[in-house]
């Protein structure tokens, strides 16, 4: 089933080989998008203000590291081959060759999806819609089996509550030494009036 379901959804890039390049592209920046996006909750918390997307980019970035940690241990506990290794196919878009379960693009992604989502909807669903993209655009490049992906998310999901629900008191502390120093250097950029 795994590999049918892969096999149909591979074979639309196959077919329309615009569709693999395109994804292929968004491969190519996903993580560093994230990492960006992330970012960027700390950089447009105003210094002295409300600290909930400083407590969102403590947590997304938590949770990613806690689910890389996950991830990393699962592949050496399971080293799935990678499905195109698997089944010896054609894979112009993607040429790794490290475990495929779980897909570590899904894990992040969704790691810190789901952290920003627990502190602020509207901004937590857009993450995860580019969390949503960079996952399906994993079965479309050929580089995971449906199954990886769909463990990513659960990954993600996991490592997310683990650091939201268990530990907000570690990630509030090193928020509020980050800040110490982050918010004399940003409070400048901040127009005098917006306090």
């Amino acid at each position: 089933m795994d590999w049918r379901l892969y096999k149909a959804i591979y074979d639309v890039s196959l077919h329309h080989h615009w569709i693999g390049t395109l994804f292929s592209d968004i491969e190519k920046v996903s993580i560093p998008l994230m990492v960006l996006i992330t970012g960027a909750l700390w950089f447009f918390s105003r210094p002295g203000g409300d600290r909930k997307w400083k407590l969102a980019c403590g947590s997304g970035f938590a949770s990613a590291a806690l689910a890389y940690a996950a991830a990393f241990a699962t592949h050496h506990l399971w080293s799935r081959p990678r499905p195109y290794l698997d089944h010896q196919i054609s894979h112009p878009w993607s040429s790794a060759t490290d475990a495929s379960f779980p897909s570590d693009h899904a894990t992040l992604s969704f790691a810190i999806a789901f952290a920003v989502l627990a502190f602020d909807p509207v901004v937590g669903a857009l993450v995860l819609v580019v969390a949503l993209v960079i996952a399906v655009g994993r079965l479309f490049i050929g580089a995971h089996y449906p199954s990886d992906v769909a463990a990513g998310l659960l990954v993600g999901l996991i490592a997310a509550g683990v650091v939201v629900r268990l530990l907000p008191r570690f990630v509030s502390w090193v928020v509020s030494y980050v800040e110490r120093v982050s918010d004399p250097l940003l409070r400048p950029l901040w127009r005098p009036g917006t306090r």
